[in-house]
């Protein structure tokens, strides 16, 4: 009975996942078109690495809903590998989201210069080239891996606790560490432009109103503020419960972090797409838009399907026959 309960709320998360991010992925498309931004690529790696993110999941759901038992050790591997490599080129991801940002607001006449399509093609590369050897590692190395007893597959089933914590304090940490960095950075960049700011208005060389520039570093320090907050909160906990049952097996019960803060730091993918959404307004813009001609072709489907061949169009007793207007040929004609 938990096992299905585990499944059926995991396959759930796994649906919204995928669901929300494909949306993200095809609003920032259209939004990459009409405005071009290198920038933008970027989140879009993140919507990619996310919606991977709910189809491993969704692997991890079908297994708990699996009656077999005791897979074979090469397919819990690659299993969690996928989930592990999946999980990282997330978490990269938002590091390149926060490392663009901070070089914007760090070099703001030189960006586009510095961000070009080779150079963000080539940070792209090199996220999911880390991303798989991070989680591919223990296939290359069978040393990371350890026979396995459970009926399922497992992180700290099939994965040696040396690769564990070697991937929580080698990866984990060192990206938060660098998420706090890039912040504290460009919120110290962002208070001496205010100063400046603050500093001309009152020698009357300015207007009330604050540059766009400004404007703009304030939006990106709490888009970039959001993202690591989310991903802090949803992530922290499932790897300082992984060292502490790592380091002492006795201490935290597996099952606590796989089935419940695991979960959590899952969720992190769902809370991506819709947290940027809400923080970009031409994000939501082309949302409404998808959203808006969607309705619009259910409707012309739903009135299309209605008028059925060979069916007396004449208004019936009692109707209005304006409520569906008809052209006449000579109207088209004209």
């Amino acid at each position: 009975m938990a096992s299905s309960a585990l499944g059926t709320i995991l396959a759930v998360l796994a649906s919204l996942i995928i669901a929300a991010n494909t949306l993200m992925a095809v609003a920032l498309l259209r939004l990459i078109q009409k405005s071009g931004s290198k920038g933008l690529y970027f989140v879009l790696n993140l919507a990619v690495a996310d919606a991977m993110v709910g189809f491993t999941a969704t692997g991890v759901a079908i297994d708990e809903f699996s009656q077999s038992s005791y897979p074979t050790q090469i397919f819990c591997v690659l299993r969690m590998a996928f989930v592990i490599s999946s999980s990282a080129a997330s978490i990269l991801s938002l590091l390149l989201i926060a490392c663009d940002r901070h070089l914007a607001i760090r070099k703001p006449f030189h960006y586009l210069q510095l961000v070009t399509g080779l150079r963000v093609g080539l940070r792209l590369l090199g996220v999911w080239l880390v991303a798989a050897i991070i989680g591919f590692l223990p296939v290359l190395a069978p040393a990371f891996q350890k026979i396995s007893s459970y009926k399922k597959c497992s992180f700290f089933g099939v994965f040696h606790p040396t690769y564990m914590l070697t991937v929580f304090c080698v990866g984990f940490f060192p990206a938060l560490f660098l998420f706090i960095y890039l912040y504290c950075d460009m919120l110290k960049v962002a208070s001496v432009h205010a100063q400046h700011i603050q500093e001309v208005q009152q020698a009357g060389l300015a207007g009330g109103c604050p540059p766009a520039r400004t404007t703009s570093d304030m939006k990106a320090m709490r888009t970039v503020a959001t993202l690591i907050g989310s991903f802090t909160l949803t992530w922290l906990p499932f790897f300082l419960a992984s060292i502490v049952l790592t380091v002492c097996s006795e201490c935290f019960p597996y099952k606590v972090i796989e089935s419940y803060l695991w979960l959590l730091g899952l969720s992190n993918s769902l809370l991506n797409p819709l947290l940027y959404s809400y923080r970009q307004k031409d994000v939501r813009l082309q949302l409404s838009q998808l959203a808006a001609g969607l309705k619009r072709r259910v409707l012309v489907r739903l009135r299309n399907g209605r008028r059925l061949p060979g069916r007396d169009t004449k208004a019936l007793p009692g109707r209005d026959t304006k409520a569906l207007p008809t052209v006449s040929c000579p109207r088209l004609q004209d």
